[in-house]
């Protein structure tokens, strides 16, 4: 079955059982396959079409990759540390680890997240500093000159 024909089995699997019984379903298979669902999921569940088309979309998503399972959650769990998310970090390092990672990959995972999240903070300021002191934006009058020493 390809990926489309799997997708369009799931679509009447909904409709038969229906959304509440489908949300149902699928959150206990998280918890088993997981060991726990995540909090977003489970305030998602309360409105069960919220949940299901979440988790249609993320399915479509990660189901499709050419990517290993264990790297789409390796950068999953990158992006998470990436935004400050501790839950998202801490679920996606355990779902790495079920599929595969090891301690030294997870490691490795946010020393990369550290060195591009940092670089990106300086690239973002150091645009704003470039743009902000050749002229003020929002009001569109001349900038402020900033000596390089103090002197």
């Amino acid at each position: 079955m390809n990926e489309l024909e799997y997708f369009e089995e799931t679509l009447r699997e909904i409709l038969e059982q229906g959304g509440d019984e489908t949300a149902d379903l699928w959150m206990k298979r998280i918890e088993e396959e997981y060991g726990r669902a995540p909090l977003i999921f489970k305030r998602m569940a309360e409105r069960p079409e919220v949940l299901i088309s979440h988790l249609l979309y993320k399915g479509a998503v990660t189901q499709t990759s050419s990517l290993d399972p264990k790297y789409v959650e390796l950068i999953s769990m990158a992006v998470g540390a990436a935004l400050r998310c501790q839950h998202c970090t801490s679920y996606h390092m355990q779902a790495a680890l079920k599929k595969g990672a090891c301690r030294e990959e997870i490691l490795e995972v946010i020393l990369i997240t550290g060195l591009i999240s940092n670089s990106s903070v300086l690239a973002n300021a150091y645009r704003i500093i470039d743009e902000k002191l050749a002229r003020c934006l929002p009001c569109d009058t001349p900038g402020v000159d900033i000596p390089d020493h103090p002197h």
